[in-house]
Order: C-alpha cells, then structure tokens, then sequence
C-alpha cells in the first residue's frame, strides 16, 4: 500500500507541474537620465545597470529560473538588460520584442502574456509603474515578507517570479499567482556576505 502511495504522489506532482505556468517580470537595470533632446526609449544604462544585469542572470542560472522565452521592451535600457542578463545562462532562452510592453498598462501586459504560447516559462522585461502594478494584481499568495518588500516598490533590476496554477495562458487572471521569490541585486549581494 505505501508503495502504492508514493507513486500517486510521484503521479500528482507531476501533473501538478504540468499544469504550472512560471511568469517572471524583470524591471530594466539602472538607467542614464535622458540627455537633452534625447528619447526616452534611447536612453542606455548607467554604470550600475551594466553590473546588476549579469549579476542577476547568473543568479537566474543558478536557481534555475531560465525562461523559455523573453518578451522584451523595445526601449534600449529592457534590450541592453537582456542581453547582459543573457550572458548567464548556457544557452540563450528565444527571445522576442514586444512594442506593448513599453509604455504599457497592467491591462496590456495581461494581454500579452495571455496570448497562447508554448512557453512555460516566460520572462517579461519592461518597466515600471506598469509591472510593479501588474505583479501586486497577480500576487495572491506566497512569502509574506517577500510580498511586503515587493508591494513597496519594484527597483531598477528587480526579479518577480510568480508560478501560476494554470496549464493555458490564456487562463491568467488577476490573484492567480502565489509569489515563488522576489530578488533584487542588493539582496543577492546580502545573501553572499
């Protein structure tokens, strides 16, 4: 009989992760102020940006938090992210630039990530207020403490990782996520001393 047992539970975990959707929101790193005349969208990351981001991605690689797929902002600061973040993982996740993404609202984003995809996990790279606002619409349940620090503000090169308890993501909606972890490079760099 217990033999029995441990291969329902062996049964149930696995549909129960296949039945998971991961969604990860990355604010862009650290950013120049615009310079005069300049676009918003042109502007590039400050010295601090360029370390955050592979900072962060190694962390990525080393918990296990490598996407499936990237939807990034066309903004310059979102794509100079990706790609330093990028440099941590093995092999390149697909990536995607996603002109909604920039300027958007928490209505939009559950949009785009509502499209159907193959992906189960996905990493959205934009940036703020809109994914400080949609991560804090999601979030239902998880770490408390994690919950608190998050709901008072999402900083430049902050990581929200939310599993889903769907199988389609079309299925998302808002209070459908329990927060796994929320990472900032300052908390990593706490972490490792």
């Amino acid at each position: 009989m217990a033999e029995a047992s441990v291969v329902l539970d062996s049964l149930i975990r696995e549909r129960d992760s296949t039945a998971m959707r991961r969604l990860m929101l990355l604010r862009h790193a650290k950013t120049e102020r615009a310079e005069p005349g300049e676009s918003d969208r042109d502007r590039k990351l400050m010295k601090r940006g360029r370390e955050d981001a592979p900072v962060l991605g190694a962390y990525m690689a080393h918990h296990g938090l490598v996407p499936d797929l990237a939807l990034v902002s066309p903004a310059a600061r979102a794509q100079e992210t990706w790609m330093l973040l990028a440099t941590g993982f093995a092999k390149t996740p697909r990536m995607q630039i996603d002109d909604r993404i920039y300027n958007s609202s928490p209505r939009n984003l559950l949009q785009v990530i509502a499209e159907p995809r193959k992906a189960r996990r996905l990493l959205v790279v934009g940036h703020n207020p809109s994914l400080h606002e949609f991560a804090l619409q999601l979030i239902a349940a998880g770490n408390i403490e994690a919950r608190e620090q998050l709901r008072e503000k999402l900083p430049t090169s902050g990581l929200v990782v939310m599993d889903l308890p769907i199988d389609d993501w079309a299925l998302v909606h808002p209070h459908a996520a329990r927060l796994e972890r929320f990472v900032t490079p300052r908390l990593i760099a706490t972490a490792t001393e």
